[in-house]
Formats: structure tokens, C-alpha cells, sequence
């Protein structure tokens, strides 16, 4: 096991978590900045040269966790690794973000959907080889069946 640390914080134009877009056709269009603390900022060295990031981050107002919920896309219960639950057993979070620009240690990006203050645990660059014919939404797709009914 190992003792998490942040590389940075989230400035982020949400303090409430009511207040971030949830739910089927939610937009995550919302820009703020990943602000990388001095001694980390070596690691962004070429970060600019992609489009997007994955950014690693911790609910860190989330308290303790449950295995079984119904997220508020669908009426029927799901397995918290079915889900993006705050309530996990490591408050652990994945957001992928469209990279507007850096300036030093910060980074400008669209598509935050945390809470102003967030601790940021990593950064990579967004790379994936599944083509989108491979992809599968699973239950989330057939909720969203189920509201087009």
C-alpha cells in the first residue's frame, strides 16, 4: 500500500457538488485549472502536446462507501464499480479533460467535474487504442433506452 500525496488542486467554478452537471446528457463543459504544486511542475514538461489529460483525484468530502446504489441516471441499484459513486471504498476519481493551455504549473482545461480545492493525485496523458465500435455503455445505455421510451 502507499501513502497518497497531491501533486496539485482543482480551481474549479463549483463548490457545491449540486451544482455539477449528473445524470443521462449531462455536459461537462466547465473550464478551470489544474494548479500543479512548484516541486511537480518538471513533470509537466511536454504535457501541452496533448489534446486531453486523464486527471486522478480524490473525493476527498466524500465519507465512507457503499458497494450497491441507484445513481441518479436510473431507478434500479448498481455495483459502486458500475458507477462514478463518490462513495467508494478509496475515494478515488477519473476525469478525462480537454487541455486548453499551460502557463508553468498551471493547466487551462474544459470539462471539470470536481469541487474547487480538489486534491489531484496524477496526470496522464489521454491515450486510447479501443475503437469507438468496441466501446459498450452497459447499463448506462440501457437507461438511456429507457428514457427515450
Amino acid at each position: 500500500m502507499f501513502t497518497p500525496t497531491a501533486i496539485g488542486f482543482v480551481r474549479s467554478p463549483y463548490t457545491d457538488t449540486k451544482a455539477i452537471p449528473k445524470g443521462l446528457g449531462a455536459r461537462h463543459d466547465a473550464e478551470g485549472v489544474l494548479e500543479i504544486l512548484p516541486e511537480f511542475e518538471p513533470g509537466l514538461t511536454d504535457v501541452e502536446g496533448f489534446s486531453h489529460l486523464f486527471v486522478l483525484w480524490t473525493f476527498d468530502r466524500s465519507e465512507g462507501f457503499e458497494l450497491i446504489g441507484c445513481p441518479p441516471i436510473d431507478e434500479r441499484p448498481h455495483g459502486v464499480f458500475a458507477t462514478r459513486s463518490p462513495r467508494r471504498p478509496n475515494p478515488i476519481a477519473l476525469t478525462v479533460v480537454e487541455l486548453l493551455g499551460r502557463d508553468g504549473r498551471l493547466l487551462r482545461v474544459r470539462g471539470v467535474d470536481m469541487l474547487d480545492g480538489t486534491p489531484i493525485l496524477d496526470i496522464k496523458p489521454y491515450l486510447s487504442s479501443v475503437p469507438a465500435e468496441k466501446l459498450r455503455r452497459g447499463w448506462i445505455a440501457e437507461a438511456e433506452e429507457r428514457g427515450r421510451s
